[in-house]
């Protein structure tokens, strides 16, 4: 028999079922980027005010909302008032140290200032997006067509229209990641804790290295969270950081379809929002548990890192669809690992404009499994890179171009 499998040009029986295994998802990776090609191009028919048309109307209240808020803050504390209470229409929910970053904006008019961290934060993403390419050594052909896919992505049409700040969280996280990369595990925890005081919510990252028994790392990265905290609390003033904590915690679940997050999923289902707390703190606590427990095959410079950040997004109270962003390192990684068909499908489902929830009304339960789109694209994500997580390590340059 094993004669006949090598007649065949098979060395052993036991690739069969895995070559079929990798046909199948080839076929479903094909099927899911066409799908998504497809919606994309109805969608921008049927609804040609997409977000990318928004990118140059001049309102900031309404439509650069998100940095109109910041701008407020960082104009308040450049004047020394209270950075947490402004003109602008939202609430600033994030902790001070971020407003201490844009001071520098504080000396220009809104609208000029909110162009030009447009213009700055999509070189950001191009520069995040190729540095990942350049370490995993994708071919040319390959990082073109990823940069092309990030440049179509609706999280980052939703970023650059509102003025927000995940490309400077991506910057951080992909810092950190190459450093780790590289044999730094300590500046990577530094680095990593100084983008989670931008964003707390990305905190689970921290005890990665806690749950590896990595305890400098850990120490390190606690460090830099509280030391940056700490920086913007001090350029505020102490008052700052208890008013930034009470509205932090005050902040109710929002019942909005671009919410991807579990408390997101059971509000617009009619569901307590502490239910779907409880089933996102499972996946977290289950996610850190299963690596610590295979710590010694899990790798800190591999998809694992970007799981624990898909999984704690699964917790928090808010993810927007934008957040998707932050785990496009880990989808180029599935590239290196032999999953290229998985990573572009997960790239491409990206493409699709929030137009799509235009298209599902009324209260049904189908309309609402509908508008769970970018929910159901998270959960996905996680789940790529924890069935990666505990692949062989990645740490290592490949020592020719991955394709």
């Amino acid at each position: 028999m094993r004669n006949q499998w090598r007649r065949d040009g098979v060395d052993d029986p036991g690739r069969v079922p895995g070559a079929r295994a990798n046909a199948l998802r080839h076929a479903a990776s094909g099927m899911v980027v066409l799908a998504s090609v497809v919606a994309t191009v109805v969608l921008h028919v049927r609804h040609p005010d997409a977000l990318v048309t928004l990118l140059p109307g001049a309102d900031m209240r309404d439509l650069h909302v998100d940095f109109d808020t910041f701008w407020h803050s960082a104009v308040a504390l450049v004047g020394g008032a209270d950075i947490y209470e402004t003109p602008a229409k939202l609430t600033n929910l994030n902790p001070p140290l971020l407003t201490l970053l844009l001071v520098p904006f504080a000396g220009l008019d809104a609208l000029t200032a909110y162009r030009v961290f447009a213009v700055g934060t999509l070189l950001v993403v191009v520069a995040a997006v190729v540095a990942v390419a350049r370490e995993l050594r994708l071919t040319r052909p390959v990082t073109a067509l990823v940069v092309l896919a990030v440049l179509a992505s609706s999280p980052l049409h939703g970023t650059l229209v509102l003025g927000q700040i995940y490309p400077l969280l991506l910057a951080g996280l992909v810092a950190g990641w190459i450093a780790e990369r590289r044999g730094r595990p300590v500046l990577a925890a530094v680095l990593y804790g100084f983008t989670v005081a931008l964003k707390p919510s990305l905190a689970p990252l921290l005890l990665l290295p806690a749950v590896q028994r990595r305890w400098r790392p850990f120490r390190a990265g606690i460090a830099g969270a509280a030391g940056a905290t700490l920086l913007g609390v001090l350029a505020a003033g102490p008052s700052s950081a208890f008013t930034w904590l009470r509205i932090a915690v005050s902040e109710p679940v929002p019942d909005t379809v671009d919410n991807a997050s579990l408390p997101g999923l059971a509000v617009r289902f009619g569901v307590p929002s502490l239910l779907g707390a409880l089933l996102g703190a499972a996946v977290l606590v289950g996610t850190l548990v299963w690596m610590g427990r295979h710590r010694d095959r899990i790798d800190p410079a591999g998809t694992a890192p970007w799981a624990v950040l898909a999984a704690g997004l699964l917790f928090s109270p808010i993810a927007w669809h934008n957040y998707l962003m932050l785990l496009w390192p880990g989808v180029l990684l599935l590239v290196t690992l032999g999953l290229g068909g998985v990573a572009a499908a997960a790239l491409a489902v990206a493409v699709v404009p929030v137009s799509w929830n235009a298209e599902w009304t009324g209260d049904s339960i189908a309309a609402d499994v509908a508008r769970s789109l970018y929910f159901v694209v998270l959960l996905g994500y996680w789940l790529a890179l924890m069935w990666t997580a505990s692949r062989p390590r990645t740490s290592a340059r490949p020592a020719a171009p991955a394709g």
